[in-house]
C-alpha cells in the first residue's frame, strides 16, 4: 500500500495505522523522511522507500527502512555502509527499468549487477519490481504487455543468479484493475485505495472529504461594490449573499477555482465560488440557500469529487488530493 506524499494528502501516519490494523503486509513511501515519520509514529510494518537516493542510507538503516536500489552506484554505496556496520542480509528492493525510463536497471546493466550481488552477503533482495507507464491506456496495451514480458525475463535472470526467490511486483492501481494476470507475488495499490479509479467510467467511493465551516455570511447589494482581490466578484442587481470559508490556495484550493469555475456542496446545494481565491480564505455565492455561520461546506468528496475539480484544471485527482496542505487537520471517523 502506498502512503507516500502524506498518504496522497490523507494523512500518512493516520492512514498507515489503519492499514496496519487492517492487516496490510507492506507500505511504500517515496522518501526516507516519509519512512522515518511513519516509524516515529508507531508503524512497524516493512516500509519500502521508492526514492532512497544514495545520501540517506545511514538513516534508512537506523529506522529499519527498505531501500529501492535502481543503480549499481546505489547498491555499492549501501553495501559500503553495511560492511562498516557489520550488517548482513539487509532487505533491499531491486528496481528494473522496463520502459518508463525514470528509475531502474536497464537490461544491459544486469550482468554486472548479478555478479556484484553474488559477492554481497550484506544485502538480501526482498523483491524485484518495475513500474508500468501506461497501464490505464488501452490504446497502449501492446507496450504494457512488452513491459510485462521484459520484466519477467529480467526478474527471472536475477532470481536464478541469486539462488533464492525474491518477491516480484509490477502492478500499480491501474494495472491491478486491468492486468490481474501480472499480479505475481505482490501489487502496489496507490490511488485506488483512496477511492479513485484509474479507469474512465469506474466509480469508487472516496475515502475522504475536504470540508470546512462557514466563517461569515454577508448580504451584499450593488452599492457595496465588488468582492475580493481585484474586485472580480460581481454582485447581482438584486443582491448577492456570500459566505467566507477558511480555505485558500495555501490550503490546496487552486486560484483557478475562483470566480465560479467550481462549486462546492452546502446543505444539499451546489454553490459556486465568487471572486478570487485568497491565500487563506475564499468566498462562495450562497444566494437562495439557507445557511448560517458554522454550517459545513464540502470542497470535494462524494460530491463534488476530486475528479471533477481535477477536470477543471486539466489535471488528475492525485494533484487535487496531494495539494491539501499539512496545516489542514485530518480527522478519522468510523
Amino acid at each position: 500500500m502506498l502512503v507516500k506524499a502524506n498518504a496522497y494528502g490523507h494523512g500518512a501516519c493516520q492512514y498507515a495505522r489503519m492499514l496496519q490494523d487492517a492487516g496490510a503486509d507492506y507500505l511504500a513511501v517515496a522518501l526516507p523522511t516519509e519512512g522515518v515519520t511513519l516509524r516515529t509514529g508507531g508503524i512497524h510494518l516493512p516500509i519500502l522507500v521508492l526514492t532512497a537516493g544514495v545520501d540517506h542510507f545511514p538513516e534508512i538503516i537506523d529506522f529499519n527502512l527498505e531501500p529501492c536500489l535502481p543503480t549499481l552506484e546505489a547498491v555499492r554505496s549501501l553495501v559500503k555502509i553495511l560492511r562498516k556496520r557489520q550488517v548482513t542480509d539487509y532487505p533491499v528492493h531491486i528496481k528494473l527499468d522496463t520502459g518508463m525510463h525514470r528509475l531502474g536497471f536497464m537490461t544491459d546493466e544486469l550482468p554486472e549487477l548479478m555478479d556484484y550481488l553474488k559477492e554481497c552477503p550484506q544485502i538480501k533482495v526482498k523483491s524485484i519490481y518495475s513500474h508500468l507507464a501506461v497501464a490505464d491506456d488501452p490504446s497502449m496495451d501492446e507496450f504494457t504487455y512488452a513491459q510485462a514480458e521484459l520484466f519477467q525475463k529480467n526478474a527471472s535472470a536475477i532470481t536464478a543468479s541469486l539462488g533464492y526467490k525474491p518477491m516480484w511486483h509490477l502492478l500499480n492501481s491501474a494495472g491491478m484493475e486491468r492486468f490481474p494476470q501480472f499480479q505475481f507475488d505482490m501489487t502496489r495499490l496507490g490511488i485506488g485505495i483512496y477511492g479513485v479509479s484509474a479507469l474512465p467510467g469506474v466509480s469508487l467511493k472516496p475515502v475522504a472529504s475536504l470540508k470546512c465551516k462557514i466563517l461569515q455570511i454577508k448580504h451584499l447589494t450593488p452599492e457595496d461594490g465588488a468582492i475580493g482581490y481585484g474586485r472580480h466578484g460581481k454582485i447581482a442587481p438584486d443582491g448577492t449573499v456570500i459566505a467566507t470559508l477558511p480555505l485558500g490556495y495555501a490550503d490546496g484550493i487552486d486560484r483557478h477555482f475562483g470566480n465560479g469555475k467550481v462549486s462546492f456542496m452546502l446543505n444539499g446545494h451546489r454553490v459556486p465560488t465568487i471572486g478570487n481565491i485568497c491565500m487563506d480564505m475564499c468566498m462562495i455565492d450562497i444566494t437562495g440557500v439557507e445557511a448560517k455561520v458554522g454550517d459545513t461546506v464540502t470542497v470535494f468528496g462524494e460530491d463534488p469529487t476530486a475528479e471533477e475539480l481535477a477536470g477543471v484544471l486539466g489535471t488528475i485527482p492525485y494533484e487535487i488530493m496531494t495539494s491539501v496542505a499539512q496545516r489542514i487537520n485530518r480527522e478519522i471517523t468510523e
